[in-house]
């Protein structure tokens, strides 16, 4: 009696398990890191050297930590706009152009125009407004393009990013544009720095970058959480994506919705490339962007539509971030290494998702 009481349970307590979103993403995380491990030790670096130094780039200090929740913050501004776009079945790669031409647009605007003597407050958010602007204009395109000549917003937003970057490069590169005075050959290939007026205020007294801008971003993915799943513009955005013809035949203009899906996604990458600057690095250079786009645009794709997704994700990625360079600067784990684990990880929430999918179609 009693082990056909319990011997019942047990299948449906694995079964609930199996489809417990995240149950399988936890396994999924620890086995790609376990390869990653085992891939650490094939090369020869002592084991516990590699976890150490990854603890201490993400977790051992203040400032560690600050700085890997100011990457994560600007995942997450990216990841934002990602899912806002995808809300409208559209897709958004273009997250590192976006953020290359907000820092162009933020750094203009701190160093070229008087707004350092403004009041305080509006001396760093005019700059975080032009960002966000230009980010939208350069969404806003991909819309167009594909409203009006049918382009494909995943070609239009790539190719963008590459104009983006080769804009950034040659504002840096030029004295008649942004790079700062060249006093002697030495002199690198960068703008002067932002005025501190311009800088975004500190969040907490930490000896890191920790800043408003964590803020602003938590405040934002509040907003785009409700507005998706809660409000109008999220169904209205939904049923544009799902399908033009009876969204026309609704009133919902297609047109419209597309353009502001893919403007309202640059905006996000603009505003990530305002905190980067006004926030840590102060400075416009080439490589400004870092990859941060690519790595927002992973986020996005893994939250699956949630801004709480997002928020998880990119504070995920930016400890692993921040870990995973620690590792290759301190335990000589190669850089190619990292970028494995790092893919590793990518593939085994993609495959959970995937996991999950396919066994809630077979309920």
């Amino acid at each position: 009696m009693g082990v056909n009481a319990i011997s019942p349970a047990t299948p449906s307590m694995w079964q609930s398990l199996i489809r417990n979103e995240i149950a399988v993403a936890f396994a999924a995380v620890l086995g790609a890191l376990i390869i990653g491990l085992l891939l650490i030790v094939m090369i020869g670096v002592p084991l516990s050297d590699a976890i150490g130094a990854f603890f201490d780039g993400a977790f051992g200090s203040g400032y560690a930590i600050a700085a890997s929740i100011n990457r994560a913050t600007v995942f997450a501004a990216v990841g934002l706009g990602f899912i806002f776009a995808n809300q409208a079945n559209l897709t958004n790669v273009g997250g590192e152009g976006q953020i290359a031409v907000g820092g162009i647009a933020a750094a203009a605007v701190a160093l070229k125009t008087p707004v350092a003597g403004l009041p305080i407050g509006l001396a760093f958010i005019f700059p975080m407004l032009a960002a966000v602007i230009a980010g939208a204009a350069w969404g806003g395109m991909c819309g167009v393009l594909k409203v009006k000549v049918g382009t494909n917003e995943v070609i239009s937003s790539l190719l963008l990013t590459f104009i983006g970057i080769w804009l950034l490069y040659w504002s840096v590169q030029s004295t008649e544009l942004l790079r700062q005075p060249m006093t002697n050959t030495a002199t690198l290939p960068e703008t002067l720095e932002i005025p501190d007026a311009t800088k975004l205020p500190a969040l907490l007294d930490v000896a890191g970058p920790l800043n408003i801008g964590l803020v602003f971003v938590v405040i934002l993915a509040v907003i785009i959480g409700l507005a998706l799943h809660k409000g109008v513009l999220g169904l209205r955005l939904r049923a544009a994506g799902l399908n033009e013809l009876a969204s026309r035949r609704a009133g919902i203009s297609y047109d419209r919705y597309v353009v502001l899906a893919m403007a309202v996604a640059g905006g996000f990458g603009g505003l990530a490339g305002a905190i980067m600057l006004q926030g840590d690095q102060y400075v416009l250079k080439d490589g400004f962007t870092s990859g941060y786009g690519f790595d927002g645009l992973v986020v996005g794709l893994l939250a699956r539509g949630s801004s709480i997704g997002v928020v998880l994700g990119a504070l995920f990625f930016g400890f692993l971030r921040s870990g995973g360079i620690n590792m290759e600067m301190t335990a000589r784990v190669p850089s190619a290494v990292v970028v494995i684990i790092q893919g590793l990880v990518i593939i085994a929430i993609a495959a959970s998702g995937y996991w999950l999918s396919r066994n809630e179609g077979k309920r």
